[in-house]
Order: C-alpha cells, then sequence, then structure tokens
C-alpha cells in the first residue's frame, strides 16, 4: 500500500486507483478536479474522442466502455480499480421510459461482473424518486415504493448489486441523489431555463405554482459528498445524498433572481405540478452526517 492521502481534513486511506464511469456527464464534471491528486483517476467513457474535449479530464486516463454492450472482463476493462464511482446513467431526464428497465439490466451485468472480478469498493448514485410518492423527511431506512420506469429500475439496481456484493464482500455504497443544480446541468431544467430568462432580458418567468417542497443541493456540494461516500468503507448501503433541508420551488427561484439582481417576475401556475412526485419530500441526512462527522477531525 501507498501513502496516506487526504481530502480536505479528512484521512481516507493510501493512494488507490479510483474509476469513473459517467465522467463527461453533470456530476462528472464537478467531481473528477475534487478528487484527491495522490490518487490514480481513470475515467470510463463512451468515446475517448469525445471526452479529450472536456477540460476537467486533461491528464486524466481515458478508457473507452461501453456498459451497455460489454462482454468480457469488466474488472479488467475498468483498470482494477480499487474503487469505482458509478455515475453513468442513459436515457435521462425522460423518467417515464420503458428503456431504463433495460438500462438498469445492462448495469446490473456489468456490475455484477466487475464485482466478481475483483473490485472490492462501489459506490453507485441512485435517485430520491426511489421513494415514489411518500411524503415529508424520507428516511435512509424506509422503505422505497417507485412509481416510474427510471425509479423502478435503480431501485431493481441496487437491490440485485447488493447481494452479489454481500456474497463477494465489497464495499457497497448507495448514493442517493435528489434534486441538483450548478453548471452543465440539462439546458432543460428549471433553474437553466430561469437564468435563460434572465439573461434573455424576459419579463416573466413561467413555471409551476411553486408551492412544492425540495431538497436542493449545488452539484459541486453533492460531488463532494459522492467522494466522502466513496473513501470510506464504515457506512455502506444507502446514503442520502442531498441538503437535508426543504426549500419550496418558488422560494428558489425568487433566491435566484434577487442573486442575480434581476426584475424578472416568476408567472405562477402556468405549468401543471409533476404527477410522479410528491408535493413535499426531503432527505434525512443520518448516514451522511456520519460520515462526514467521522472524517471531520
Amino acid at each position: 500500500m501507498g501513502r496516506k492521502v487526504c481530502y480536505g481534513n479528512s484521512v481516507f486511506g493510501y493512494c488507490l486507483k479510483v474509476a469513473i464511469t459517467g465522467a463527461t456527464g453533470f456530476i462528472g464534471r464537478h467531481l473528477v478536479p475534487l478528487l484527491p491528486k495522490e490518487h490514480t483517476i481513470v475515467a470510463i467513457v463512451r468515446s475517448t474522442e469525445t471526452a479529450r474535449a472536456c477540460a476537467w479530464l486533461k491528464d486524466i486516463e481515458l478508457r473507452e466502455l461501453d456498459i451497455s454492450n460489454f462482454s468480457g472482463d469488466a474488472y479488467l476493462a475498468l483498470s482494477k480499480p480499487d474503487i469505482l464511482i458509478h455515475l453513468a446513467w442513459d436515457g435521462l431526464p425522460n423518467y417515464k421510459s420503458a428503456t431504463h428497465l433495460t438500462e438498469g439490466a445492462n448495469q446490473f451485468l456489468f456490475l455484477k461482473n466487475a464485482i466478481e472480478g475483483g473490485l472490492r469498493n462501489l459506490t453507485v448514485t441512485g435517485t430520491c424518486f426511489e421513494y415514489g410518492m411518500q411524503s415529508g423527511p424520507l428516511d435512509e431506512n424506509g422503505g422505497t415504493m417507485p412509481s416510474n420506469p427510471y425509479a423502478v429500475a435503480k431501485d431493481n439496481l441496487r437491490k440485485a448489486v447488493e447481494f452479489v456484493a454481500q456474497e463477494f464482500k465489497c464495499s457497497f455504497k448507495w448514493a442517493r441523489l435528489f434534486y441538483m443544480y450548478g453548471d452543465g446541468q440539462n439546458s432543460n431544467s428549471l433553474i437553466p431555463m430561469l437564468e435563460n430568462a434572465i439573461a434573455m432580458g424576459n419579463e416573466n418567468f413561467d413555471m409551476s405554482g411553486g408551492e412544492q417542497l425540495r431538497d436542493y443541493l449545488h452539484v459541486s456540494d453533492v460531488a463532494k459528498n459522492i467522494i466522502a461516500i466513496a473513501l470510506q468503507t464504515e457506512i455502506c448501503g444507502v446514503v442520502n445524498c442531498c441538503s437535508g433541508e426543504p426549500i419550496s420551488v418558488r422560494r428558489l427561484v425568487e433566491k435566484i433572481i434577487s442573486e442575480k439582481y434581476s426584475k424578472i417576475r416568476p408567472n405562477l401556475g402556468v405549468y401543471p405540478y409533476p404527477d410522479y412526485e410528491p408535493m413535499a419530500f426531503w432527505g434525512k441526512i443520518n448516514n451522511l452526517n456520519k460520515i462526514k462527522g467521522s472524517h471531520s477531525e
């Protein structure tokens, strides 16, 4: 083993090889630069040509791999990492597409192969939609009730990988994501659309009634949390990766308008509330607090 390395004020372990899928995506672009430089980082990408255009992947080892159509030794294809942070998922943001079920099945076969081949530390990103239409503060130890194909596929993947990880004594963490915002987000998401409307000088911004309560966290903070979750083995299983604090969508919109010194007015009630999520829910972050607290000395 190599010498110990630190992330912030936290000692997580020795010099390691960390592989990341989805490194070119929304979270990946923020996560890769935050990883401790003493580690060897391997970015798993679908196209090395596309990845080379990503500034945050400069000087990072790239491995071209299509998880959905993979055959062979997955652990070897990943460059035999000590840790795999698995962010990749196709088909978003269409949560209702049945293709997510196929995506989940393909990902299970790949991750199963990697664990059987020797992977012993795995972190996969999940979704708050696994909780389904449950309202209020959502506990990591609570049950799941997924109600759209994306959530069902993620929930099934978690349950299936848990069995394999247990059999092969692989440290398995499931970072359950809530709502994120920041640079690189899908342009059709709420906040990028608002920022675009402000930049264009629009007088009004069409939106829903805005009374729904959500758990929002900037993607850079999400990335830091995922790294903290991945580079430890004391807390395994589900970890809600969120702020733990509810905020109404209307209040969030007003906050951004104020921060940008804009005079744009929210045009409330233009769009209906989504039918695949409850009006009020946010995450309880007991496990995340334990992880961050145990490495704060």
